[in-house]
């Protein structure tokens, strides 16, 4: 049996973005070895990459448990109005992956990247922190330390790593409003509230008007002020 040898060699050129490292590519030389023994091989060296960056099946239930509260949490700024049945902090956070899905394609803006904020914006306040809103009296600055503190706890429980990081990443993003995406996505954070309060007058019979007073003139996007703007119009038609 002819032995198997491997050539490995580092591309420089090669690199991935975003990435410092480098791209090894492995050619196999023997005499004896199949295209089938090789893409086996290659396919089992990309199966332990994959595995060892992605979270252990105890940290992800761990992580998703956790999640649970998302569900079960209801959105404070409604349980305080006495609204009927009220959206949770997870009913809130889908319909914003919901509009970064359905809106329109804008220079700069990573969708997918929107849509992943979305989702992850509320974590920590959803399963940890609690629902604050601004009649709480709790300074700015004390609840993000707080939810920086329960953001952190929630990427250990998920054992660190790319998912952990990336999870991490997009939450300082959104908090820190320093990307465009974030801009967008605290725009949908804005539009998923009027929207439910306008949907909560028409069904329940309330005036909600203090949370259209409340974002006027905050959305920082031409793609939030014509979302607000269409919703303005639809509540004042009906009255």
């Amino acid at each position: 049996m002819s032995r198997l040898v491997f050539t490995t060699i580092t591309a420089k050129t090669f690199l991935l973005p975003h990435s410092s490292s480098s791209l090894h590519f492995k050619f196999f030389k023997s005499s004896s070895s199949s295209p089938a023994s090789r893409v086996s091989t290659m396919a089992s060296d990309s199966s332990s990459s994959s595995s060892a960056s992605s979270p252990s099946p105890s940290s992800a239930i761990d992580f998703l448990t956790l999640c649970h509260s998302l569900k079960s949490t209801k959105r404070a700024g409604w349980v305080k109005r006495d609204v009927a049945g009220p959206e949770s902090i997870a009913d809130h956070m889908y319909r914003m992956g919901l509009m970064a899905l359905i809106a329109n394609d804008a220079p700069g803006v990573n969708r997918d990247k929107c849509i992943k904020m979305a989702i992850v914006h509320d974590i920590a306040e959803g399963t940890i922190v609690g629902d604050i809103t601004p009649s709480d009296g709790v300074p700015k600055a004390e609840k993000s330390r707080r939810e920086k503190e329960a953001i952190d706890h929630m990427c250990k429980l998920l054992g660190g790593g790319p998912r952990a990081e990336e999870i991490h990443e997009l939450w300082m993003e959104y908090e820190e409003n320093s990307t465009t995406e974030a801009k967008v996505v605290k725009d949908f954070d804005k539009i998923e509230m009027i929207l439910q309060a306008l949907e909560y007058e028409n069904e329940q019979n309330k005036d909600l008007e203090e949370f259209f007073e409340s974002t006027a003139g905050k959305f920082q996007t031409d793609l939030g002020k014509s979302w607000a703007a269409e919703i303005a119009s639809r509540r004042k038609k009906q009255g």
